[in-house]
């Protein structure tokens, strides 16, 4: 994009949750649009996050923000601390007057759970940190940041989650706290529809499909993004996989849609809004990962992605 068509010029966004994976690459593609872009997580240069990941910081994000060719400032925030919440948008109001997008991204709760165990063996503290990192961050997120986010019209709420309205409303996400954690987004983007539209505001949430992040790459799969391929011999369906940045220019899309209303309330992903607005992945496929993992036998180690991206 050009200077003159950087369609996000002088909007001000809020990525909660920035510091890797879909937050991050929200983060950068906003940034890519012209958009000033505070970031915000607990993983910093000086400081280490519970999740024990050293490779991505805050810093890291808005100086990618800034290569992309908007401004990234990077705020050190734990969103489970009211006061920090509080602060954060307290200095975003003071220097920029005004929220247009805010994207509720914050989770890092994967250390904390226990995929194999049912609901009853499943370590009650480590299941009830989930809950708070999953649902409590966006809920303090959202109580601080909307006062300031409704003040203008035509402002973007995105409640980022794993998984569609359709494919978590009758599948489960086990283990329990897990589906939890994922569903409840779904159902805060539904209600916070209700209360913002009276401002002319949207809220809705976003999924990207199987994610390709700095974890699910290294630690899940043991592979890079230049080999990731090599994953499938793991696990075949892998090749329905998605770069981060695909979701990151599914919010772009979004939030420079001048009709955007249309999609309050609703559950959205990368792959069915790339059908919509005809954006792709960075290797110009436009993988559609959740009617994938709906139609095609996940039990199969035979994988054919032909026709879903």
């Amino acid at each position: 994009m050009s200077e003159t068509t950087r369609p996000l010029q002088g909007k001000t966004a809020l990525v909660a949750g920035a510091t890797r994976g879909a937050g991050r690459a929200m983060a950068v593609e906003l940034g890519r649009a012209g958009a000033t872009v505070y970031v915000t997580g607990r993983t910093t240069r000086a400081h280490t996050s519970e999740t024990g990941r050293t490779t991505e910081t805050i810093e890291e994000t808005a100086e990618l923000v800034d290569a992309a060719g908007g401004k990234g400032v990077a705020v050190p925030t734990d969103h489970l601390e009211p006061a920090q919440v509080e602060a954060l948008v307290g200095r975003i109001d003071r220097e920029r007057g005004r929220l247009d997008i805010l994207v509720n991204d914050i989770w890092g709760g994967d250390i904390h759970v226990q995929w194999d165990k049912k609901m009853w063996e499943h370590d009650l503290d480590k299941g009830l940190r989930v809950l708070r990192l999953g649902v409590e961050t966006h809920i303090i997120t959202s109580r601080y940041a909307l006062p300031l986010l409704v003040r203008n019209p035509g402002g973007l709420v995105v409640e980022v989650t794993d998984g569609t309205a359709e494919y978590n409303g009758p599948n489960y996400r086990k283990p329990f706290y897990y589906d939890l954690a994922k569903a409840a987004p779904l159902r805060m983007a539904r209600d916070l529809a209700e209360e913002v539209e009276e401002y002319g505001c949207t809220a809705l949430c976003l999924t990207p499909g199987w994610l390709r992040s700095e974890a699910m790459l290294d630690t899940y799969f043991k592979v890079t993004e230049e080999n990731w391929r090599a994953g499938c011999e793991q696990n075949p369906h892998f090749a329905i996989s998605e770069t981060p940045a695909f979701v990151g220019r599914a919010l772009v899309a979004l939030a420079t849609d001048p009709a955007v209303a249309r999609h309050n309330g609703k559950s959205l992903s990368s792959g069915g809004l790339a059908k919509e607005y005809g954006f792709t992945d960075v290797d110009g496929s436009a993988p559609d990962a959740w009617r994938y993992l709906t139609e095609v036998d996940q039990e199969s180690r035979t994988a054919d992605v032909t026709g879903y991206r």
